[in-house]
Parts: C-alpha cells; structure tokens; sequence
C-alpha cells in the first residue's frame, strides 16, 4: 500500500507499456494514476491487435543492433515477468518459449539462404543465438504439419505471449494495487503536470507512452498500418510461430489455444485506421494456404488494423528530463521491446523521484 510520501507518478497512455510500468512502480510503493484516451477493456493501440511475438534473431536481420540486444534483453526478463503475472492474478498469459521456424517453399529458397547469412554475419559467430538449420526430417519432427517443406531454421531461443490475455491479466492486477485508472481521459503532459478536459494535475513525474497519442512531442513520429487475420481450424496444429519467407513479405504465424492462429505480414506506411483491404486480405489467404492447404477450410474469426508508432529511423524513442520520461516508438517491436525498455524507464523515474525527495 502507499502512502502520502509515496512518489505520485502519472503515466499517460494505457496500452503495453503503460500497463507494465504501472505494475512494475506499483510495486516500489509509488502512487500511480493511469490515463487512458480510450478504455481499458479493449485498448485502442497496437498492443491489442498485435501477435505477441518476442523474435530477436528474427528481426535482426532487417533491424538495427539496438532492437537485437533489448529483445535479448527483454527474453530475459519476460519469463519472471509472466510466472509473477500468473501467481498474482491465478490465470494464465501463455508465454512460451518454444522458439520460432522459418521455412520458404523451393523456389524461394534463396531468401532462407539470405536470412541464414545475414544472422552469421551479424551475430559474428554468437553460439548463444542458437540458430540451426533443418533438414526435412528434422522439420518434419520439430513441426509435423510443415511436412511440404524440405528444409527451415530453427531459431531455438525466441518465445511468444497471447496479449489478449496478458493485457486483461495486468488490468486486473493493477486495480488490486491500487493504481488510479483513469480511461476516456485524454492528456497533454508537461514536466510535473498533466493537463486534461477538467484542468491541471501535478505529479513528482510524467511518462509518457502515448504511442501516436504524443505525435506532437516526439520528433519524426509516424503510423505504420499493420493488418492481421485470425483464422481457426483444428485441422493445422503448429507448435510454435513459423515465418514462411517470400520475396516481397513475411507471413508469420502464430498458433494460440483454441484452434486458432494469428496471421500477419503486411506493413504499410499509412496512418489509415480503416477496415482491411481485400487486396491484403487475399494475400495473406493466398500466403497462408500456402503453409498448409487445410488452412483453406479455416474460419476467419477476426480481423485486426492498427498503426504501429515508429521514429524516423524505427528505433524506440527515450527521453528523460526533470519531472518528465517519454517513451515512444516501439514500431512493430512492442512485446519484444517492452520489458527492456520498461526496465530503463523505471530506472529514470526512480532516480528522479529521489532528487524530487
């Protein structure tokens, strides 16, 4: 419980980050208030549409080192993270750390070939990453229903977790801290005090992680549309996420309970929030029956859009100064970036609130 010498730190912006940071400064004893623009239930950003993937090695072939170590960093951190999300709440998040497959059909082959390259190169000889090649029958013994495949890698260390079990977790386990929650409550933040419709509030800190919420403050700040289809059949049972590789796209696929899997690949630079195009959405069914043909009788559940906040060069954006943090531009990394970056942030906050004291 806090008191009335507990730091008072507001945090604008209710989605992944805003989330874990409040629980992770709720439990230091700080006086949390959490705005959201939106409502809690079913947050508007990328957070909730997203796949939950935490894939360091594959990202890193078309990303900057930095997003490599932190996603490193962040595979660390997750797995405590979740056992004491799920000792504290008694339901599950579902993180796994299975790994991840990628695989190309044959006439694709040279873009496996690239990727296992180009993570040689950068790894610069890392045994740690733990990437192996597959032959067939190691494919076929890792992922039984990849069987139209002749080879893959494996990236051994990557891991996953079902937001859309996670976020409900954390909601929950913030009420029973004692968090101020505050939805339907836009903000403007300023050192020390956030503004909103009813006036001014102090704080001995602000963070910011309004996603595309602080485009005014965050130089260079832009929307990437992502598109995503959740299909359910439980005549395909994949293991783990597999990214099947092609010349102009990634599909990934990322298999959740139920018979059911998330389904992306598309990244267009557009702030436009509206419905799925059909254009993305036959590529994506054509990409998908490709992986395996049952997946044409699969039902589509559900469709996802929203716009990822990315910097100009797609590196997450922190920015600390007296009373003040602004983290932004977690692009398409969010669930990987997250825990690092929350880490770092908390570090800031507390080191402010003691020159505060």
């Amino acid at each position: 419980m806090t008191d009335k010498n507990s730091p008072r730190i507001a945090i604008a912006g209710g989605g992944l980050m805003g989330r874990l940071l409040a629980w992770r400064l709720a439990q230091r004893d700080c006086n949390i208030t959490l705005f959201e623009a939106r409502d809690f239930t079913t947050p508007s950003g990328a957070c909730w549409a997203a796949a939950g993937m935490i894939s360091p090695l594959s990202e890193l072939v078309h990303s900057q080192r930095e997003v490599y170590g932190l996603g490193v960093r962040s595979l660390e951190l997750w797995p405590d993270w979740a056992r004491q999300l799920e000792t504290e709440s008694g339901k599950a998040v579902e993180f796994r750390r299975a790994g991840s497959v990628l695989v190309a059909h044959g006439r694709d082959r040279s873009e496996l070939e690239h990727i296992q390259r180009e993570l040689a190169g950068k790894l610069n000889g890392d045994e740690s990453a733990q990437v192996r090649p597959l032959d067939r029958g190691q494919l076929q013994q890792l992922e039984p229903a990849l069987e139209n495949f002749e080879q893959g890698l494996y990236l051994e260390s990557e891991g996953d977790i079902d937001n859309r079990r996670l976020l409900p977790v954390l909601l929950n386990i913030l009420r029973q801290q004692g968090v101020h929650l505050r939805e339907r409550t836009p903000v403007e933040c300023t050192p020390g005090c956030v503004e909103h419709g009813e006036g001014k509030l102090r704080f001995d800190c602000v963070i910011d992680c309004r996603g595309l919420g602080a485009k005014g403050q965050v130089e260079g700040l832009r929307g990437v549309r992502g598109e995503v289809l959740v299909v359910e059949t439980r005549e395909v049972q994949l293991q783990r996420p597999v990214r099947l590789l092609h010349p102009r796209y990634q599909l990934y696929a990322v298999p959740r309970s139920g018979g059911q899997t998330v389904i992306g690949a598309t990244e267009i630079e557009s702030e436009d929030m509206s419905p799925i195009s059909v254009r993305s959405l036959m590529e994506l069914s054509s990409a998908l029956y490709s992986l395996h043909p049952a997946f044409a009788e699969a039902r589509v559940v559900e469709t996802r859009v929203n716009c990822r906040p990315a910097t100009m060069d797609n590196l997450p954006h922190v920015h600390g100064e007296p009373r003040l943090v602004r983290v932004n531009g977690l692009y398409r990394h969010g669930y990987l970036l997250a825990p690092a970056l929350v880490e770092r942030v908390e570090k800031l906050v507390m080191q402010q609130c003691l020159q505060v004291a």
